[in-house]
């Protein structure tokens, strides 16, 4: 069966397709600053002390915090200053993710290119924070213990390295697309109440696709600043 998505009904229509893109991207934008002015031009503790309510404000507090804490436990205290940036990679994934869950939307996380991007983006940031940290002197940690054995060594860590993003991509993919299938064969079996259970499985999947890949992204940049090696 072939089910309705809302992006066929721009097949062929590039431009409004752009346009409703952009039109989206802006909402989203005008949204987030609303959110920041009302902050702004509240009581300066209000701006600072967690909300004590349930709120959009009070979600996203917690998924901080919860990040947070999680690159303390991974990288360390020296490494909180990146946690804004494991919170944008997991706020990134989740919500592309979720977004798969509303009917007739298919998320972005189910394209290869997406994912890849996002990867990329990861193997590049560790490998720049292992330089920076470490200087030149980061390639040895592709070289191994034994020096006899750096040549050897060197180009299997290599081959790991550049693995990683696709690693990352395809292993994001393959489980929102098979969440997705799922999802669509229980709804046409039986479109009623069972779904609600899948619902809830999909975005619990969603949540656990951007927790590990996040994890992952920790690891890496922990290894690369590293001195242990």
């Amino acid at each position: 069966m072939v089910h309705f998505n809302w992006t066929q009904l721009f097949l062929g229509h590039d431009m409004m397709a752009i346009a409703i893109a952009t039109a989206a991207i802006a909402g989203v934008v005008m949204i987030a600053m609303s959110l920041s002015a009302r902050v702004a031009l509240g009581k300066n503790d209000a701006a600072v002390m967690p909300t004590d309510k349930f709120s959009l404000r009070g979600i996203f507090e917690v998924l901080t915090e919860f990040i947070t804490n999680l690159t303390t436990l991974v990288v360390g205290e020296h490494g909180r200053h990146f946690a804004p940036m494991f919170a944008a990679i997991f706020l990134y994934i989740f919500f592309n993710n979720f977004f798969g869950l509303i009917p007739g939307m298919t998320p972005a996380t189910e394209n290869i290119n997406t994912n890849l991007a996002a990867g990329l983006f990861v193997f590049v940031a560790y490998n720049y924070y292992g330089f920076k940290e470490h200087g030149i002197s980061y390639i040895k940690q592709f070289m191994g213990p034994i020096i006899l054995l750096a040549p050897l060594m060197l180009v299997v860590e290599l081959i790991s390295h550049i693995v990683r993003p696709f690693s990352l991509a395809i292993r994001l993919q393959a489980n929102m697309i098979g969440d997705h299938a799922v999802l669509g064969i229980f709804i046409d079996l039986v479109p009623y109440v069972v779904p609600v259970a899948f619902y809830l499985l999909g975005l619990f999947v969603c949540f656990m696709q951007a927790f590990v890949f996040t994890m992952l992204s920790m690891i890496y940049i922990s290894m690369a600043i590293s001195h242990d090696h």
